[in-house]
C-alpha cells in the first residue's frame, strides 16, 4: 500500500504522503501481486505491507525499489474479519450500540424514526448562489432554455425538422453555458414537460460548515432530494437536524447540527437525523403521504393553509425513549434529550478514534455511556455555538487596517507567512485588512476533514465556474459589510468554545 490519496484533506492528507504518479494523481495507488500454487491446500494466505505515514513520492519509491522483490517486503499476514474487513478491521463492540437508523430492515428498533441524506443537485453552480438575484437571474435563464429544448425536441420528433434522431442525447444542446443536464430533465424532455420559474423556491441553505448561500429547492432541479421535503417543508417550518458523515466517504467522521436545509457535500454524504419530521396532511382526510417540494407547497391548491396542513411528529422513537428510560432508571429524559445525547457522543475523541473504521463502513450506533448527562448537556451546548453562529460574540481579533481606505469585500483570504511559510495565526483579509492573535487551538476542531476556520477561507472567495462561467460572490450574502471578517471572528470563537467542550467529555465506559 503505497498511498497517496488526495481526495482527503488537512491532517489525513498529510498522512497519505506523496502522490505516487506526480500531480496529476489524487487516488490512492497499491501494488497487488497474486500468486497460484496449485500445491496449496485450503485457503488462500493474505500478506500485506503499508509503506507508512508522511513520506514523500521520492521516499516511497526509495523504500519500494529497496525491496529487490517481492521476498524482500516486510510482509504481515492478514486475517479477514466475520464481515469481510482485511485492513482497518472494524470493532464487534460496536455492532452492540444502537442503531441510530435502519432503511433496510423495516422492524429493526433504532434511535431515530427517519433520516435523509442531504440535497443533491448536480448543478450546483446553477441552483446555489450567495446572491438571490444572480440565483434567481441564473434559474430563469436555464428554465428558458430548456423550454426552448422541449420545443426542439417536439418539432424534431413531429418531423418538422429532419435532422436524424434516435434519442434525447442526439437532438439537446449540450452548451453548458444554457443549462446543466441531469437524467430528471431529459426524462422531462421525453415527455415534453415544461417548467416554470417559481419564485418561492428559493430558500436559504448551508451548503458547507458554516457557509450559508440560496438555493432553488425542486424536486425536479435538484436531482436528489430525498427524505429532506419531510424534514424542511416550508421555510415557515423549524427543525435541527445532525448531520453525520455517510457511507463512502473520503474524509474522517464529523457531525454538525445545523437548522438549515443542508447539501449532500456539507458534512460528507452527509446523512441527516432529524429533531422532527413532518406529515402534510390533505384537505379532505386526516393524514395523507403526500409530500410536496417548497416550490409546490406554493402553486399547489391543496397546500393553501401552509402551517396548519401539517403534523409534527418527533424523529427520536418511542422506543428509544423507553429503552434510555429504563437503562438510566430516570423517567425525567425526554427525546430532546436523547437528541443532544447523541450529538455529544458523535463528538466524543474517544468514540471516533475507536470506532473509526466502523463509521468508514456502517452509519453511527450510540451506546450507553456511564453518564448519560454529562453527554446530553455538552452536546446541547455545542449546539449552542453550531446552531447560532452568526449571532454570537466575535472572538477579539486583533484588525489591523494596512491600507488608508476601508473596504470589507473579500476575493480570497490567505495566511499570513513568517519565512515563507504560512503563519495561521494571521489571516490576510484583503487589501485592507489583516486579523491576528488567532488562538491556535482554533484550529484543533476539525469539521468535514478541515478546520471550521479553513472552511470560512476556502468558502468565502469569489469563484467562477468553468462550464457555466456562472459567478459566485459571497460579498452579495449579507446587506452588512462586515458580515464576512465578523463571521471569520466568530468561527474563531465557536471554535475554541467546541475545543473546550470536546475535551472536557467523559470517558464512554459503555454499559
Amino acid at each position: 500500500n503505497l498511498r497517496g490519496n488526495q481526495r482527503t484533506s488537512g491532517e489525513l492528507s498529510r498522512e497519505e504522503g506523496g502522490k505516487i504518479f506526480g500531480s496529476g494523481s489524487r487516488a490512492p495507488v497499491a501494488i497487488t501481486v497474486m500468486v497460484k500454487d496449485p500445491a496449496h491446500q485450503g485457503s488462500c494466505e493474505l500478506l500485506y505491507h503499508d509503506v507508512g505515514d508522511y513520506l514523500s513520492r521520492e521516499e516511497k519509491l526509495v523504500i519500494t525499489d529497496g525491496f529487490h522483490g517481492i521476498t524482500g517486503v516486510p510482509w504481515q499476514h492478514i486475517q479477514p474479519n466475520d464481515a469481510g474487513d482485511w485492513i482497518n478491521q472494524r470493532d464487534p463492540t460496536f455492532e452492540r450500540f444502537m442503531e441510530l437508523g435502519n432503511k433496510d430492515d423495516k422492524t429493526a428498533q433504532t434511535l431515530f424514526k427517519t433520516y435523509s441524506r442531504g440535497v443533491a443537485t448536480s448543478r450546483d453552480a446553477w441552483v446555489y448562489n450567495f446572491s438571490e438575484e444572480e440565483l434567481t437571474s441564473n434559474m430563469q435563464n436555464m428554465i428558458g432554455n430548456y423550454n426552448l429544448e422541449v420545443e426542439r425536441y417536439t418539432q424534431v420528433r413531429d418531423g418538422k425538422n429532419k435532422e436524424p434522431w434516435s434519442t434525447v442525447n442526439d437532438v439537446v444542446s449540450v452548451d453548458s453555458k444554457r443549462i446543466s443536464w441531469s437524467d430528471g430533465l431529459k426524462s422531462d424532455i421525453e415527455r415534453e414537460h415544461k417548467h416554470e420559474f417559481i419564485a418561492k423556491s428559493i430558500v436559504s441553505s448551508i451548503y458547507r460548515p458554516f457557509t450559508k448561500q440560496w438555493l432553488y429547492f425542486h424536486k425536479r432541479f435538484n436531482e436528489r432530494t430525498y427524505q429532506m421535503p419531510r424534514l424542511f417543508p416550508t421555510p415557515n417550518h423549524e427543525n435541527i437536524v445532525i448531520s453525520a458523515t455517510g457511507i463512502g466517504a473520503s474524509k474522517p467522521f464529523s457531525a454538525l447540527a445545523t437548522k438549515t436545509l443542508p447539501d449532500l457535500e456539507m458534512i460528507s454524504k452527509g446523512q441527516c437525523f432529524p429533531l422532527y419530521w413532518y406529515e402534510k396532511v390533505d384537505e379532505n382526510q386526516t393524514e395523507s403521504s403526500t409530500q410536496y417540494t417548497q416550490g409546490e407547497l406554493f402553486i399547489n391548491p391543496a397546500a393553501t393553509n401552509i402551517q396548519s396542513s401539517y403534523i409534527r411528529h418527533d424523529a427520536i422513537t418511542d422506543w428509544a425513549l423507553d429503552e434510555f428510560r429504563d437503562h438510566y432508571q430516570d423517567d425525567s429524559i425526554a427525546k430532546e434529550d436523547i437528541f443532544w445525547y447523541v450529538y455529544g457522543v458523535l463528538h466524543s475523541s474517544e468514540y471516533r478514534q475507536r470506532f473509526a473504521a466502523n463509521l468508514k463502513k456502517m452509519l453511527p450506533r450510540i451506546p450507553f455511556t456511564f453518564d448519560f448527562w454529562a453527554f446530553s448537556h455538552s452536546g446541547r451546548k455545542l449546539s449552542e455555538w453550531h446552531l447560532n453562529y452568526e449571532d454570537i460574540e466575535p472572538w477579539p481579533l486583533v484588525e489591523e487596517q494596512t491600507s488608508t481606505t476601508t473596504n470589507y469585500r473579500v476575493s480570497q483570504m490567505t495566511f499570513g507567512k513568517i519565512n515563507k511559510k504560512p503563519d495561521k495565526s494571521r489571516i490576510v483579509y484583503n487589501e485592507c485588512f489583516v486579523l491576528s492573535d488567532i488562538p491556535m487551538e482554533a484550529y484543533e476542531y476539525v469539521v468535514n476533514g478541515k478546520s471550521a476556520i479553513e472552511w470560512i477561507m476556502e468558502r468565502y472567495a469569489v469563484t467562477v465556474d468553468k462550464d457555466s462561467g456562472i459567478r459566485n460572490d459571497p460579498n452579495d450574502w449579507s446587506d452588512d459589510p462586515r458580515y464576512i471578517i465578523d463571521l471569520l471572528k466568530r468561527i474563531v470563537r465557536v471554535s475554541v468554545e467546541s475545543v473546550k467542550i470536546i475535551k472536557a467529555l467523559p470517558a464512554l465506559h459503555e454499559e
